[in-house]
């Protein structure tokens, strides 16, 4: 797979896309959450900023999802304050909603809704003018054209992740949270959706990546959030984490991962791994 992010920019150097100096599109401050006994988050804070794409890595458990559904106002805050390019999530939730896109990692559409017909629901729901042109081009841009008058209960894992994209992309956000975007995607849709990430963030959106592929984190993003039982261990810059975190100078965003959540990188494994010793 590490072809499909080959043409990508690298992270070391990554072009500038966003203004430090500009407002955040999203504050988060001192999140907290837990289920029963389990504290999945425990004061989390960070922010992204318009054009930044913000990588959130995490081994599983680690309160990614979590963290990214309390964002999406799916889960109520517990604890904390989450504001959408000025908008309280709680205090101001419409405004704040109408700002954000959510892509979850198993997306479930409406299943008596065609695929126009989500577009449709979307347009009118985010109130969007002369939607009908732009969401032509994201039916073609995710290969829905001939989808479009199935219904979402026909389609397969990876058509509701590129109609996903397509409602989400519709009413332009100011803030695209994707968790797993890729799952259930074949090469051809991860190649487009790899490429529709990056151009959102360079017209301005913020976006939160939270995937294991480190590979595409390390294309795409131009800063890391890792967080390990529900606490932030790192935030910043692939070099900044060398810097901080990396048993080596030139090491891999693998290997910063291991070392920032305390694991071990396991020994390479022989070329047939079921070939007899």
């Amino acid at each position: 797979m590490d072809d499909l992010f080959d043409s990508l920019p690298p992270a070391d150097a990554p072009e500038p896309m966003h203004d430090p100096a500009a407002p955040p599109a999203l504050v988060v401050r001192g999140l907290a959450k837990s289920y029963e006994d389990t504290q999945a988050l425990v004061d989390l804070s960070f922010e992204v900023r318009p054009g930044e794409i913000l990588g959130l890595v995490g081994p599983n458990g680690a309160g990614k999802t979590t963290a990214l559904r309390t964002i999406a106002g799916v889960l109520p805050i517990e604890s904390g304050q989450v504001s959408v390019c000025g908008h309280d999530l709680v205090a101001d939730d419409v405004e704040a909603k109408r700002r954000l896109g959510w892509v979850p990692d198993d997306p479930q559409p409406f299943d008596t809704l065609t695929v126009a017909e989500h577009l449709e629901f979307t347009a009118a729901l985010f109130r969007v003018a002369d939607w009908r042109g732009r969401a032509e081009s994201l039916l073609e841009r995710f290969e829905l054209i001939e989808k479009r008058d199935a219904l979402g209960g026909e389609l397969s894992r990876g058509m509701r992740q590129k109609l996903a994209f397509a409602c989400t992309w519709l009413p332009s956000p100011r803030l695209v949270l994707l968790d797993e975007p890729l799952s259930g995607l074949d090469p051809r849709g991860i190649r487009a959706a790899r490429y529709a990430i990056d151009e959102l963030a360079k017209e301005g959106t913020a976006v939160i990546l939270s995937s294991h592929l480190l590979e595409l984190i390390q294309a795409l993003a131009s800063r890391l959030l890792i967080v390990d039982k529900g606490r932030k261990v790192f935030d910043g810059t692939l070099e900044e984490a060398r810097t901080d975190l990396a048993p080596n100078p030139g090491s891999s965003l693998e290997e910063i991962f291991f070392a920032a959540t305390g694991e071990r990188v396991l020994d390479a494994l022989p070329a047939d791994p079921t070939a007899t010793p």
